[in-house]
């Protein structure tokens, strides 16, 4: 092999292998810590008791499981937590008190409160969650 050649393919190697570190350090994404999983496996904090008892409505939108609307109060057992991201063009939904229900501002699909389509153009339903208060904190789970 010639020098010429050896220095090309020892020039491209270092080219290639620095590639990775320069497309992260343009990304737009900065590195999160993980996130603290409660006490009891699989549950995971998206607020507090008080946030959710100002107005019956916890949005959590950079939880650790991703989007999440919780509706109810802190002294009631049955609370609903919902992913709010409509199905249908990914508007977020918000919870009607006197329809029990979950309405889409875009295109107007209504959904229960176990997240089943109640009205179109949706078609697929509302990913839901466990949801229950421990401790001061409302924490979730995937169901």
């Amino acid at each position: 092999m010639k020098r010429r050649d050896f220095i090309n393919w020892v020039g491209l190697g270092l080219l290639a292998s620095s590639l990775p570190v320069a497309i992260a350090a343009c990304s737009d994404k900065t590195a999160t810590p993980e996130p603290k999983s409660s006490p009891v496996a699989g549950w995971q904090k998206v607020g507090t008791s008080a946030e959710l008892d100002k107005t019956g409505q916890l949005v959590a939108n950079n939880s650790p499981v991703g989007p999440v609307l919780v509706v109810g109060k802190s002294k009631s057992a049955n609370l609903i937590a919902v992913n709010p991201t409509c199905t249908h063009k990914g508007c977020t939904v918000t919870w009607k008190e006197e329809g029990k229900k979950f309405t889409c501002p875009c295109h107007k699909s209504e959904f229960a409160a176990d997240g089943k389509v109640l009205k179109g153009p949706a078609d697929k339903p509302l990913k839901t969650y466990a949801a229950k208060i421990e401790g001061d904190s409302v924490v979730v789970k995937s169901s």
